[in-house]
Formats: C-alpha cells, structure tokens, sequence
C-alpha cells in the first residue's frame, strides 16, 4: 500500500549498485546476489529474495534470513503480503469486465455506484491511473500504535468514508496522486457489477485459469500467512517485531493479496503476454501518465507502472504492507522479476537498493 518509491534514474541504477557493492568481482559475478546483499548486510533488512523466470529457466537467489530468532534462511518461494501488487490485479479484473461491455471506462462511477463519492465526475479510468484526487485513506490511520491495526480490518465502505471526511487533492482528471482509496472503491465497483466479492473474481478470472494456487485476497478474520513463509517484520521502538499474520482488510482491494513469487512472476507474465487481456484493453492498460515516483520517464497507467532500468523499461508495480516490501513485473526481454524483503517500512536508502536489485534481475 505504500504510496510511492523514492528511485533513483535509470543510469544511476547500475553505478549505484557497483558503488555500494563491496565487492565488484562478486558484483560482476552474480550482481543480484550482490545487490539482495547490500539491502540485508548495508540497509539491515532482515532477508531478501529475488525471483527470476526466463524462459522456462528460474532462478533463485537468497540473501539474509526469513527467521531471525531462528536463522533459518529465506524460503525460496514462501507466501508474503504482497502490498499494493494487488492493484494490478484489481485492474486486470476491471478491465476484464470493460471487454464484456459490464464496465466503461471512460464512464462516471457514479453509473455503478451511485451516491458513493462526492463528485459524480470520477471515471474508472482516473480510479485505475490515480488521477481521481480522492484523499489516500491510508493517510488517516492512526500508526501511532501498530498492534491496534493487526486485528483491526475494514470494510471498504469504512475505508471511504475515512477518505471522504477529506476534501479532494484536485478536480477531477488534472493531476495524479497515489491514492488507495481508489482501489478500495475499484473493488466495490467489481463488486456491485458481478455479485461477487473481488476475492472472487480475483480467484474466478486470474488465479485459478493461470494455476496460481497460492494467490488469493484473505476475507476479513483472515490472519494467518500460509507456510512456508519468511516472518514479516515491522520495526517498532528499536525491535523487529513479528507481523506476518494479521487482518489485511484494513488494504482490502487495494493492497491485501498474498503470493508467492513464482505467483507473480507467472501472473505478470501471462498479463503482459495479452493472455488475461485482449489487446485494446492491454494497450489501455499501458497508457500512461507521469507518475510522481521519483524518477524521471517513471509512468502509471492503470494499475500498471512503468519504470525505466538499464536494459529498456520494466513494467510491474511495487507493494509495501507491513511486514513486507516486494516489486514485480516483467523487463524488456520478457525476464519475470519478483523481489521480496520481509520488513516494511524500510529504512529510506532501501528504496534505490530495492530497485538496484530489480535492475539486476531484469537487466544483468
């Protein structure tokens, strides 16, 4: 769920990686491994994973632990919080339902939820790209006590009016601004469309006709993380503390999936190869506008970013939920790419480190 990553250009990322990399022969040798070492042995993020499908070969490389109590290293595909990874999905779904003629994009939300926001301007599409200007919710939780949202959870209709007790960034369509309130009302226009919970139709159309047995968006009450898994740490007064399992409905839609990596990569993959989506509604998909990620060439389109690094543009989103930082997608050549750190949030030099690492993986 978090709101943006702090990056750094494209031509910076390999420097960056050899700069901060104590050991170039290592580096030049397997420089993902390197990479994933700098965010464990530098940054002090617990354990990190780097995924990598090409072609029918994957590859998997390890840095740190999973446990730290315990030392017992990361799992080599264990389930996680993937975050804010669950938009692209929910977009996919959207998009699914724009190709059946259920959905319009360019139509008011108003047609499918009427009465719900405010301004009966907001389309689909400005829910999807993040230009709608509805406040981020996730703004008005309380974090000063972290342990009061582990059983917390939500309802969505809960999480909008969190949102609507705020006035808007901006009209309608003028700007762009990452915002989850977006998706949570993205999940209830799923909803009220087909008669099913987004969950559902995350299972129905995504994840069960791609084999993705172990994706799925937890319903409310459901805490635990399936094993195997790495322990998700939140760092909190000096400690790491333990917050793999708790209610993720408080993300709902808009940051609450749990996957895998090889999950992801195949997910990607198979969305990019125009195997979930035709190719008008691909291509909508891919429209972008600029994105305030922190990059220069960065874009949103809907529920899909675009990111440049060293070898062309990579195209995925990233996801931040406590516990948990991970980003996906899929680079220039076809490489599926997921990278995992099991901490969240992450001290603010991890974010170039995370992305150096992505880097590797897609381009190296």
């Amino acid at each position: 769920m978090r709101k943006s990553l702090r990056v750094v250009t494209a031509g910076t990322l390999a420097a960056l990686l050899a700069a901060t990399t104590a050991a170039p022969a290592l580096a030049a040798a397997n420089p993902v491994q390197a990479s994933l070492d700098v965010l464990t042995a530098q940054d002090g993020v617990p354990g990190a994973a780097a995924v990598v499908q090409d072609g029918g070969r994957t590859r998997v490389t390890r840095s740190g632990v999973g446990d730290v109590a315990t030392g017992k290293p990361f799992p080599r595909n264990g389930s996680f919080r993937a975050g804010s990874v669950t938009k692209t999905f929910v977009a996919t779904v959207v998009l699914q339902l724009v190709a059946e003629g259920r959905v319009r994009l360019d139509a008011p939300v108003a047609r499918y939820l009427p009465g719900l926001l405010p301004d009966e301007r907001i389309t689909v599409r400005q829910l999807l790209q993040h230009t709608s200007g509805l406040y981020n919710y996730t703004d008005d939780l309380d974090r000063t006590d972290p342990e009061a949202l582990r059983h917390r959870g939500a309802e969505p209709a809960e999480l909008v009016a969190m949102a609507l007790k705020h006035p808007a960034l901006f009209p309608p369509g003028t700007s762009w601004s990452y915002s989850n309130t977006n998706y949570i009302v993205a999940g209830m226009l799923v909803e009220k469309v087909t008669g099913h919970a987004p969950a559902a139709e995350i299972a129905h159309r995504i994840t069960r006709p791609l084999g993705l047995h172990d994706t799925y968006l937890p319903r409310r009450g459901d805490e635990k993380l399936p094993s195997p898994h790495a322990v998700g740490y939140l760092p909190l007064n000096g400690k790491l503390v333990d917050f793999s399992d708790f209610d993720a409905t408080i993300a709902g839609a808009a940051g609450g999936l749990v996957s895998t990596p090889a999950d992801l990569d195949r997910f990607y993959g198979a969305l990019l190869g125009g195997r979930l989506l035709r190719p008008a509604e691909l291509a909508e998909m891919r429209r972008t506008v600029p994105a305030n990620l922190g990059i220069p060439g960065a874009g949103y389109g809907l529920g899909l970013g675009s990111v440049p690094v060293s070898c062309g543009v990579l195209w995925g989103h990233e996801g931040g939920i406590i516990g948990f930082t991970n980003f996906a997608g899929v680079g220039p050549a076809g490489r599926r790419v997921s990278v995992v750190l099991n901490e969240n949030p992450t001290p603010a030099e991890t974010n170039p480190h995370l992305l150096a690492a992505v880097d590797a993986a897609a381009c190296s």
